[in-house]
């Protein structure tokens, strides 16, 4: 069974057919990319497989419930966590902090959250276990605003990894990075691989060809190949577009 499963998506925005007939699933443990050029459809995609845009017809399952239309809340809740292009923290929070709101535990406490995660040692050591494991053990009192930008990027994957998902969506996670932020994410990435089912949106096709599984081409809001990266670099398409560099 699929932990995250899109059945003949089709979104459309009045007269303007965003998505058309997308199918597409991750396995547990698998890391299965998207890539495509601007304006191909991946972000709305995203959108819909989290619940912050409900397709127009078609179907979205997470380990075979379908939860077509579920806020984004409530599919969260069954084990979807994604992060974003755009990013977004409690810039006045530290980096602990941001990590123990984000848990189970604290999310279900609404407003008290922020004073229950403050000085809770059960609290602490599940955060600093998940900045650990990005690499930011050593930051954990800093505020985020206070992080440089890749340090930020790794924290709000953090974030995401703290709400303890199945499903990790992963929105163009090197966006604005150097060679060596990519390289950290990378190895992040890396480390996740076969522990949860990730999905992931990039335009570095060399971070992407190097880590998964499987990728899927959206152009003009369709899936127009896909398969493992070996075989992507076969494709005629794929081979004519500015990713046959790595053919």
């Amino acid at each position: 069974m699929s932990a995250l499963e899109a059945r003949q998506v089709h979104v459309r925005f009045g007269d303007r057919v965003v998505l058309e007939e997308m199918n597409f699933s991750v396995a547990p443990g698998e890391l299965h990319g998207i890539m495509g050029p601007n304006g191909a459809g991946k972000t709305t995609f995203f959108n819909v497989l989290t619940g912050r845009v409900r397709p127009s017809r078609g179907h979205v399952l997470v380990d075979g419930k379908d939860v077509t239309g579920l806020p984004p809340h409530r599919i969260a809740a069954l084990g979807v966590a994604r992060s974003f292009q755009i990013m977004t923290l409690f810039d006045e929070f530290s980096a602990l902090e941001n990590v123990a709101l984000a848990r189970p535990a604290f999310r279900a406490q609404a407003l008290h959250g922020h004073r229950a995660a403050i000085g809770d040692p059960e609290a602490d050591a599940a955060a600093r276990l998940v900045l650990d494991e990005v690499g930011l053990g050593s930051k954990a009192h800093v505020l985020a605003r206070d992080l440089s930008y890749g340090e930020r990027r790794a924290l709000e994957i953090a974030v995401a990894l703290a709400q303890e998902p199945r499903v990790l969506c992963l929105d163009e996670p090197t966006s604005g990075l150097g060679s060596d932020g990519i390289a950290r994410i990378a190895e992040m990435v890396r480390r996740l691989k076969g522990r949860l089912a990730i999905v992931a949106i990039e335009h570095d096709m060399e971070f992407l060809f190097g880590l998964a599984d499987r990728i899927s081409v959206v152009h003009w809001g369709q899936v127009i190949a896909h398969g493992r990266p070996d075989e992507l670099k076969a494709n005629p398409w794929v081979r004519r577009s500015n990713l046959g560099r790595f053919g």
